[in-house]
């Protein structure tokens, strides 16, 4: 029988319970618990904590707590990049962050969905789908990235949009749901 953490890794609709996934969640709930605690007069402590939460930490990325995901080790972070307060990264997808990456405050990152049908909504089943963000892309405070959404290199989401579905490189793009605006260069 499939375990409901290999269905979470396959895509396919699972419910957040088992033995793997229940010790993964409360794992990461002290890990993320250790790293919020951080001083930030102790920067090599802070990302000796993000390194033991996260799934990968590029060189010179910075996250400033607090911060809360799922699991930690789906969440990979490129080098040089820059999450500011607030983040949320549900990660029960992968989430895969390019170097140079700027998020700002309040982002949330949302791999995770659900059934739109009421029954195996109600009998808890959700899914994932990944979100993937390029090479120097800018979120704007408060932005919100749904499940399955890549957005690529060099784009600018404006603060408080709400990316439902994938964003070409070299564009800003604003609103709910975001939409291109323009072209940058």
């Amino acid at each position: 029988m499939t375990s409901m953490k290999d269905r979470m890794l396959a895509g396919e609709l699972y419910r957040a319970e088992g033995p793997e996934l229940l010790a993964d969640l409360d794992l990461a709930a002290r890990r993320n618990e250790a790293f919020n605690r951080t001083s930030a007069t102790d920067p090599e402590g802070r990302l000796a904590a993000l390194r033991e939460l996260l799934g990968s930490v590029g060189e010179g990325t910075s996250v400033r707590p607090p911060f809360h995901c799922d699991y930690g080790w789906n969440i990979h972070l490129g080098p040089r990049g820059f999450v500011n307060f607030n983040g949320v990264f549900l990660d029960v997808a992968p989430i895969t962050i390019g170097a140079d990456v700027q998020i700002g405050p309040n982002v949330q990152l949302l791999t995770a969905t659900h059934p739109v049908d009421p029954e195996p909504r109600r009998q808890k089943w959700e899914a994932g789908q990944p979100i993937t963000l390029g090479d120097n892309v800018w979120l704007g405070g408060g932005v919100i990235v749904l499940a399955g959404v890549t957005i690529g290199d060099n784009t600018v989401v404006g603060a408080g949009a709400v990316v439902n579905r994938d964003l070409p490189a070299n564009v800003v793009a604003v609103g709910n749901p975001a939409r291109v605006v323009r072209p940058i260069g």
